[in-house]
């Protein structure tokens, strides 16, 4: 009896979350916004709506900037202001997580050893470039938005999909280690999928 009553439950509970996501689903619509660009394919980017209207709680959950084999996982990590990342060191040897001058947060996590996780609560909007101390060979990016609406670009496509967008006019943007960001205006409606390309963006210097 307890066995069937718990899986009663679990079948309301599913359900319950399916009908919340298609709610959503309904009432909001898509962004796939494409940067058109053979750089582009050369590594991540983000896309992301550069502003919208309400307070944008950062997720319990902390994102996670790894630290595997001498490598940031991931290359580029898009977070919402006011998230707390975390930084564990999944290596086997130390490590030294720090962001250099012209990043929109200076700061240094000084060097710890394997198995050990550092955190950070990022409250200012941009970009923030990681590097490591004790390996100059590993890089990796920080991309802190005022909302929650981002994606990062696939490598293959350079697209990227942004979901549960309610409706309205924005203004959406990229961020792209190899190219220089544009802007582009966008009206999103309930149900839809607004598409966007950024064309021949221009390379950073």
């Amino acid at each position: 009896m307890c066995v069937r009553l718990l899986l009663a439950g679990l079948l309301v509970l599913s359900a319950c979350h399916l009908a919340v996501a298609q709610e959503a689903s309904e009432n909001t619509g898509t962004i796939q916004a494409t940067i058109k660009s053979p750089y582009a394919r050369r590594g991540e980017g983000v896309v992301f709506i550069k502003e919208a209207k309400g307070e944008f709680k950062p997720p319990e959950e902390h994102p996670v900037m790894d630290q595997q084999k001498l490598v940031f996982i991931p290359h580029v990590l898009p977070v919402v202001v006011g998230s707390t990342v975390d930084f564990p060191n999944n290596d086997v040897v130390r490590h030294n997580v720090f962001s250099p001058k012209k990043s929109a947060e200076q700061f240094n996590l000084g060097t710890y050893a394997a198995g050990v996780t550092k955190r950070r609560t990022f409250n200012e909007i941009g970009e923030i470039k990681l590097l490591c101390n004790v390996h100059a060979e590993m890089s990796a990016f920080i991309i802190v938005c005022q909302n929650p609406y981002f994606a990062v670009t696939d490598k293959k496509t350079a697209s990227g999909t942004i979901e549960n967008v309610p409706p309205g006019d924005y203004e959406v943007t990229f961020w792209h280690e190899r190219l220089r960001g544009k802007t582009a205006k966008v009206t999103v409606k309930a149900g839809e999928t607004a598409k966007v390309t950024f064309s021949r963006p221009s390379r950073k210097r």
